[in-house]
């Protein structure tokens, strides 16, 4: 009987991809729900800001508590690499700390029950992946690390500069995947319109277009975390122009504030952010989500004012809200004029109740339009309702829509496949829609 492993992936759709690759090293393994009962357990952890590493320190400690004697408890990813000495000295718990370099070599590490943490961070170039959570989408990762310099962000003290996949790895991999049954992919890193930077390739995304739009069974695709100062509007025309790219624009501005764009080294101010976000949305089908970060240093009423009225006004899809969180190795982390984590919450929640508006607003908007849409299996809320994602949209983070399987002639609607729909209405947030599947 093999060996039982469970496995948990915290933080970004990154973190996610490489805890794919420990998979794909370990099926000799059988995954398990049990934690309480797995002979290994893994944690790929986050370490981004404050409330990620809280989340990632207290299941580890919890795994470890419900864990059966003689386990293997490992600990790896983005906490381990950035705080290693520190983890190895306060967590006797844990048996085996790896990093962000070592994915692939997760099996060796478990053969001799040794720590490991390489000098270069890991690429995921010809790795099998086992990829999780759908039939039918994957997350293809473009880079690791990241030559931006932003005041709040520690990514570049532990994953180090912008490290590019060959484009060619890049379409092996995204082959691969179509030969299994995959057809929609999000294009993820953390500075994903830099991608070929490093190479000295200017526009790497629309030669990354070009090479996905050569390959045969990709029906669906969009790129996540473009940053303003190396987005082109040359990129978007490009992206407008495909047949396979949707006209989704996933670009975190962070502030709308000049001075503090400024001071948050975000390369681009208000005026030129604006420009681009502006071409996005002219273009047809268009769908628009960012994130602002409240309570930055130096942050004033009028600055977060600002913000607000245009984070309500812009007409973005979706918006994130994050709190700043006080990072050491970042720029901001010695600037004078710190806000109160009282104020950052206050003014957290007023922006939240702001986005939750936008949200509604997009959501309304839909309504009576005709769209593709892919069935991801039953809902949660009634048995004869079905559960969808506009093809457009990227999985788990841009809703859900609520379908009857069944319409007048309809013959039973198939999970993973694409329809066309129209959208009906809406139950608080979530959009409903009908599928006519007759033939």
């Amino acid at each position: 009987m093999a060996n039982k492993l469970h496995i948990v992936s915290l933080g970004c759709t990154k973190n996610l991809v490489d805890t794919e690759v420990m998979m794909g090293r370990l099926q000799n393994f059988e995954l398990s729900d049990d934690n309480e009962n797995a002979d290994v357990i893994i944690v790929n952890t986050c370490g981004f800001i404050d409330a990620a590493k809280e989340e990632s320190i207290n299941t580890i400690l919890n795994l470890h508590d419900a864990r059966k004697e003689d386990s293997l408890l490992v600990v790896a990813g983005c906490l381990s690499e950035r705080y290693r000495e520190e983890l190895a000295r306060d967590m006797p718990e844990v048996d085996i700390f790896t990093g962000v370099g070592d994915y692939d070599k997760i099996d060796e590490l478990l053969a001799a029950k040794e720590s490991r943490f390489s000098d270069e961070v890991f690429l995921i170039d010809g790795a099998e992946r086992i990829v999780t959570g759908s039939s039918y989408h994957a997350y293809i990762k473009l880079s690791e690390g990241c030559n931006q310099t932003c005041s709040f962000c520690a990514i570049p003290s532990f994953k180090g500069k912008l490290n590019s996949r060959n484009l060619d790895s890049i379409a092996k991999e995204v082959e691969a995947l179509v030969a299994k049954g995959y057809y929609d992919f999000s294009f993820v890193s953390q500075d994903s319109s830099s991608y070929l930077r490093d190479q000295n390739i200017k526009d790497g995304l629309s030669l990354l277009i070009q090479r996905i739009e050569l390959i045969d069974g990709v029906k669906s695709a969009r790129i996540l975390y473009l940053y303003p100062s190396t987005t082109t509007i040359s990129l978007l025309k490009n992206i407008g122009k495909s047949k396979i790219f949707h006209n989704y624009f996933d670009m975190p501005i962070q502030h709308i504030n000049d001075e503090m764009l400024l001071m948050m080294k975000r390369g681009f101010g208000k005026s030129k952010t604006i420009e681009l976000l502006e071409y996005m949305k002219s273009l047809p089908n268009s769908f628009l989500r960012t994130s602002f970060i409240v309570g930055h240093p130096n942050e004033t009423q009028e600055m977060f004012d600002e913000m607000c009225e245009f984070a309500a006004n812009f007409g973005f899809d979706r918006i994130n809200v994050f709190e700043y969180s006080d990072e050491e190795t970042t720029s901001a982390y010695d600037m004078d004029e710190k806000i109160s984590a009282e104020l950052i919450a206050q003014r957290a929640e007023i922006l939240g109740k702001i986005t939750a508006k936008v949200l509604q607003n997009s959501l309304e908007a839909n309504i009576g339009k005709d769209i593709q849409l892919i069935i991801d299996g039953e809902s949660d809320e009634h048995e004869f309702l079905l559960s969808a994602k506009e093809l457009s949209w990227a999985p788990e983070i841009d809703g859900e829509i609520y379908v009857n399987d069944r319409t007048n002639d309809a013959k039973d609607l198939e999970f993973g496949k694409v329809y066309d729909a129209k959208v009906t209405g809406i139950v608080g947030s979530i959009l409903t829609a009908t599928v006519d599947n007759s033939e």
